[in-house]
């Protein structure tokens, strides 16, 4: 593929994120959810004050066949400043997936079923250092 190519499917997927959001927050404008233009740094999905306050995640899409995850991570970890970073893959004839560190995907899910944010006790002893480790002491 060229350059030009690659660049279209990357837009289609950062509008298609871009669409859905819009769709599943109503209240907001068109303008407070943008499609960022192909080549800028930054994040992918840009959002404007209002809609930062009701969507704390940061979005960088990957539209491609060969993906180097760890290195997708680390850029939309530093592009998320302090909202949380979702990394948006998908490839050609896949399905879409977010990928999003565990101990927020459990707040997530914890939110879904008890109507509001709790800590999970597993995620309490979360290593900041390395993402990984959990201390026995706090669960």
């Amino acid at each position: 593929m060229n350059v030009r190519s690659n660049k279209a499917k990357g837009r289609r997927l950062q509008n298609m994120v871009r669409d859905t959001l819009r769709f599943y927050f109503p209240s907001l404008e068109e303008d407070d959810i943008k499609s960022q233009t192909m080549g800028m740094t930054g994040e992918d999905v840009v959002f404007s004050p209002l809609a930062k306050k009701k969507i704390p995640y940061s979005f960088e899409c990957k539209n491609t066949e060969r993906i180097q995850v760890w290195d997708s991570l680390k850029q939309a970890e530093s592009n998320s400043g302090k909202r949380v970073p979702v990394l948006i893959i998908k490839r050609n004839h896949s399905k879409i997936y977010a990928v999003i560190e565990f101990s927020k995907f459990v707040n997530l899910i914890g939110e879904k079923k008890h109507g509001k944010k709790k800590r999970n006790r597993r995620t309490q002893g979360h290593n900041k250092k390395n993402g990984s480790k959990l201390s026995r002491s706090k669960v």
